[in-house]
């Protein structure tokens, strides 16, 4: 592990690749162990929305922006987990590519293998390996759009969510509980019909930033680097704390799920010789025998 991490930080993509491919398997916790205490940070953003918004497209927009400032450059990409493999079914963003020759850029798809809230469970230790082998910004796009989704917001900071014009976006983003979460509002695709209108829609449903954005030409990108700086200026003790927790909660509601003794207590519960409320008790006060560090469901233990 050592020399993974020692070969990462001298910018070998395949040790930081290995390195990733252990943070989501049983070698979880190795990494994380070799990690610890570690002083390094990245400016972590976070971008969701609809499909076809023009995430990818936004990002790799940003992704330029920072290398011309001289900053290298990670980008994670949560997708949809293959029912056969667990892996990442979208593998690497296409419209990516043009930095994909750049050794300050670093792109990875991580499988979401079934975790709630749109994000990989090794999301957070990817995030603190990327920080620690020298990256400084990292960009981290979720799977699709939805109210469990905006897990996002307990890892990034800023929290952008992209939106096309017209067709309901704002309307669907307001009921999705998204606008809650959102740092920046973008209206991408700003050169179409309906842009101004959704601009107004959002207004009167949120009170954070909203720019307008033409991701594929670059139209607008300067100003959403200057809305991201502004926000990172302002970020406070408190907004830092209420995101570790919704993050602690996450990862622990995720080991919950996995815990041995859960089917055998909802088995006790359906057939009635046990309360809800007693078994979430039990549940909460044993020891659980998965965990984030092992990609197994052992035997329980009693």
């Amino acid at each position: 592990m050592a020399d993974l991490l020692a070969r990462a930080r001298a910018g070998s993509p395949r040790a930081l690749g290995r390195l990733l491919t252990s943070v989501e398997g049983p070698a979880s916790a190795s990494v994380r162990d070799a990690l610890r205490g570690e002083s390094a940070s990245a400016l972590v953003i976070g971008v969701t929305g609809p499909p076809g918004a023009g995430k990818s497209t936004t990002i790799s927009a940003l992704v330029g922006a920072y290398r011309q400032r001289g900053l290298r450059v990670a980008v994670l990409a949560v997708d949809p987990s293959s029912p056969y493999s667990g892996g990442a079914l979208l593998g690497d963003r296409i419209r990516m590519d043009r930095h994909i020759d750049d050794p300050g850029v670093f792109i990875r798809s991580l499988a979401a293998r079934g975790h709630l809230g749109g994000l990989s469970e090794a999301v957070p230790a990817a995030l603190a390996l990327l920080a620690a082998v020298g990256y400084e910004v990292v960009l981290l796009e979720t799977v699709g759009v939805g109210q469990s989704e905006i897990e996002i917001a307990a890892v990034a900071d800023p929290t952008l969510v992209v939106l096309n014009p017209g067709a309901g976006d704002a309307i669907q983003a307001a009921k999705a509980g998204l606008l809650e979460v959102a740092d920046i509002l973008v209206v991408n695709k700003a050169d179409r019909d309906g842009a101004q209108q959704t601009v107004r829609d959002l207004r009167a449903e949120a009170s954070v930033p909203i720019l307008t954005l033409i991701a594929d030409r670059g139209v607008g990108v300067g100003e959403l680097i200057t809305a991201i700086d502004a926000h990172r200026r302002a970020e406070t003790r408190d907004r830092r704390t209420a995101r570790a927790r919704a993050q602690i909660l996450s990862l622990a509601q995720s080991r919950l799920r996995g815990h041995s003794d859960l089917d055998r207590l909802a088995d006790a519960v359906g057939a009635g010789a046990l309360d809800a409320y007693s078994a979430a008790d039990t549940l909460l006060s044993t020891p659980a025998h998965r965990c984030l560090d092992t990609g197994t469901n052992p035997s329980p233990s009693r």
